[in-house]
């Protein structure tokens, strides 16, 4: 347990971070989730309409440190690279 005045300061900012981290990044991933079935039901205008949806949420997320940057692009890449072969096949 904290001792300190200063300690017990950082505890409770790092309960106050870590709930919004975790708000922010279930946000993401159900919008996430919710791309990922509208290009498993192969509805392509669907997928587009969620990718707009999802893509800020994803990008918002490296901004604020939930997810490396790299890995949020990699998603977003991925993820259009599906729609993009939905759209040929």
């Amino acid at each position: 347990m904290a001792n300190t005045k200063s300690a017990k300061k950082a505890v409770r900012k790092i309960e106050t971070r870590t709930a919004a981290n975790k708000s922010h990044r279930t946000r993401m991933r159900n919008e996430v989730r919710r791309l990922e079935e509208a290009i498993a039901s192969g509805e392509q205008d669907k997928a587009f309409a969620a990718l707009k949806v999802a893509e800020p949420l994803i990008a918002r997320s490296a901004q604020k440190g939930i997810i490396h940057r790299n890995n949020a692009s990699r998603k977003v890449s991925r993820l259009n690279s599906r729609i993009k072969a939905m759209a040929q096949g």
